[in-house]
């Protein structure tokens, strides 16, 4: 019997190995059918092979042509001179053609459809890092997200946070003036903070601008968003602040060869898990955790408000966004894990792109030392005094030059912030102030020059969930000689991915004339009518459409206010030997020439200004 049971166990065992020989040899089968399809079989019938375009070698793509910044503008000019306005281009290999569009016809058709999604791969990427919020969702749960948040980014609901907006800036003000100081009276210390060795001369410095104002916007948005202290600007040590910026220092280090397969076989990541791997989910355990504390304490503190009948007046977005949630149909709110999923995706929007594009604006104004003056002159002209009831915002203030103003021989440390920063300030103060900065028509026009020329987000991708006809607007060369005219339309396949060229289009000398590269805010005070197109704020950076950006005005108004509280009291200019170049790590920032793998740098001179 025993020897029947082992022989019995042995073809049993032959059996498993056929089977799953034969399972394995049906799967490689598969896989290479698919493979075939995929390269061979599939391209001649898509439609956009017939369209004009640059050509490749098998395996080529032209990725790094289309999303390095550093090369990008060119290729877009190149391309669009060469090929119209709609073309194709090589994905992965010859065989994957993607459509781009120029067109604005185009591009408001592919922007407003429900047929256009960002594609599966964008929206695994997004939602591990930030869960599944408002950007990484698509159909009727993205709809249901944007109608609950809409409130929170309302003009009064904005304009309700400039309190804290003024604070952080001019914190970040009193900050600058203590490393200037520190650096008059302690030059190698500042020198160990900089990014590269640079020599400081006596009442200025050398400051990595991005790294100080993306503290501060930190401390913004937690306050502003979730009535929460980092207290980055003061020390970095705040538990979730540093999850933050571990996390995304890894992201900016680009997606690799295993992050990118990963995306379409994610056991790679828990067979083969790196150190980054390990760093994200440790940080996310720590943004998560201290998120549901904050979910559920902001949560019960309004449900104990309405059964109080007390009106407490929280404005930051979490309240707001609760209080929202409750009053929808049951059917259509948002469970606490997708609230979790909201706050994640506002603290990296709103802290990084407006860092960058608060940063981006000092950079172009240290460029151009003319506009600078203008613009400091223009400030200066406002009569109202600033409302958290510290010096005048205007020129009045001579940062080097009186005893109070954190830079002089009687210099002392910067005192404690306050517990609630916005109760400190004037609610009607704040809002006098906030509209006389917002109604500055120079900084206006710079503010939207900057978010023109340095779009934080390089561009996006779309792609067809069924086949389609993309109208256009002007006449397209197809590759067998026929030409299609403004009343035809663009074949596309269902699967077929569609490039949005943000930065392409800011920099379309079509749309902006022959100086579209070049940083001219008084192009704002005529914009030609082929500029007057329906992107947000009068630029492609926030796009448009459902899947636009919901903070577009929270980005202006808090780029309006700290660029008017802090140019009065600084002349910026470029730092010696330094030359600012970008790269894309899900945001277009910053770095120094050949020195790259420090990261995120924008190193300015910075000095006291004393008109």
């Amino acid at each position: 019997m025993a020897v029947l049971s082992a022989s019995t166990l042995l073809l049993l065992l032959q059996d498993a190995v056929r089977v799953g020989t034969l399972v394995a040899l049906l799967l490689l089968a598969r896989g290479v059918l698919w493979l075939a399809h995929m390269m061979v079989i599939a391209p001649p019938f898509d439609p956009l092979r017939k369209l004009p375009g640059p050509d490749a070698p098998a395996l080529q793509n032209h990725f790094r042509e289309v999303m390095d910044p550093n090369i990008s503008p060119d290729t877009h000019h190149d391309w669009v001179g060469r090929y119209g306005k709609m073309f194709r281009f090589h994905g992965f290999g010859r065989h994957d053609y993607r459509l781009m569009a120029f067109d604005f016809r185009a591009l408001s058709h592919i922007l407003n459809s429900p047929i256009y999604e960002k594609p599966w791969q964008t929206r695994t990427f997004i939602a591990r890092l930030l869960g599944r919020g408002v950007f990484s969702m698509e159909g009727e749960e993205h709809k249901i997200q944007r109608r609950v948040i809409a409130p929170a980014f309302s003009t009064s609901s904005v304009k309700a946070m400039a309190p804290i907006f003024f604070q952080k800036a001019e914190e970040l003000r009193d900050r600058w003036l203590a490393l200037i100081h520190t650096s008059s009276t302690s030059p190698t210390a500042v020198q160990q903070q900089q990014p590269i060795p640079s020599t400081n001369k006596a009442g200025q410095s050398v400051i990595d601008i991005s790294h100080w104002v993306a503290r501060a916007t930190f401390d913004v948005i937690g306050l502003a968003g979730f009535d929460y202290h980092f207290h980055a600007l003061q020390d970095e040590s705040e538990d979730v602040y540093l999850a933050y910026r571990k996390m995304f220092n890894v992201q900016d280090k680009g997606p690799g060869l295993k992050a990118i397969v990963s995306l379409f076989f994610p056991i790679i990541n828990t067979l083969f898990p790196d150190d980054g791997l390990r760093t994200t989910k440790e940080s996310l355990r720590t943004i998560n955790e201290a998120g549901k504390r904050l979910v559920a304490n902001k949560k019960a503190a309004i449900l104990a408000e309405k059964a109080s009948a007390q009106d407490i007046d929280d404005k930051d977005i979490l309240s707001l966004l609760i209080k929202q949630n409750l009053s929808e149909e049951s059917s259509k709110r948002l469970s606490d894990v997708e609230l979790l999923d909201q706050l994640s995706t506002f603290l990296f929007a709103g802290s990084d792109s407006t860092a960058l594009s608060i940063s981006w604006c000092l950079h172009l104004l240290s460029l151009n030392p003319e506009m600078q003056t203008r613009l400091r002159e223009e400030i200066a002209s406002l009569s109202i005094a600033s409302p958290t009831g510290a010096s005048p915002t205007g020129g009045a203030l001579k940062a080097d030059c009186i005893p109070d103003s954190g830079f002089a021989e009687t210099f002392s440390p910067l005192p404690a912030p306050p517990t609630h920063p916005s109760s400190t300030i004037p609610s009607d103060s704040s809002a006098a102030h906030c509209d006389a900065i917002d109604a500055l028509p120079f900084l206006d026009a710079v503010v939207r020059e900057t978010l023109r020329l340095c779009p934080p987000v390089h561009g996006i991708i779309r792609v067809a969930t069924q086949d389609d006809l993309i109208p256009v607007s002007s006449t397209v060369h197809m590759r067998d000689g026929r030409v299609l005219s403004q009343d035809e339309h663009i074949k596309i396949k269902k699967g077929s991915y569609i490039h949005v060229p943000i930065e392409g289009l800011n920099f379309s000398e079509d749309v902006w004339g022959k100086d579209a590269r070049a940083f001219n805010p008084e192009r704002w005070t005529a914009l030609p009518a082929s500029a007057r197109h329906p992107g947000l704020a009068g630029v492609m950076t926030f796009s448009f459409g459902p899947h636009s950006c919901p903070g577009w005005k929270f980005t202006i108004l808090e780029m309006k206010i700290f660029i008017a509280s802090i140019l009065p009291h600084f002349v910026f200019s470029p730092a010696e030997g330094v030359e600012i170049r970008k790269f894309n790590a899900i945001l277009t920032r910053p770095y120094v020439k050949d020195h790259w793998d420090e990261g995120t740098k924008l190193p300015i001179t910075v000095t006291p200004y004393c008109g």
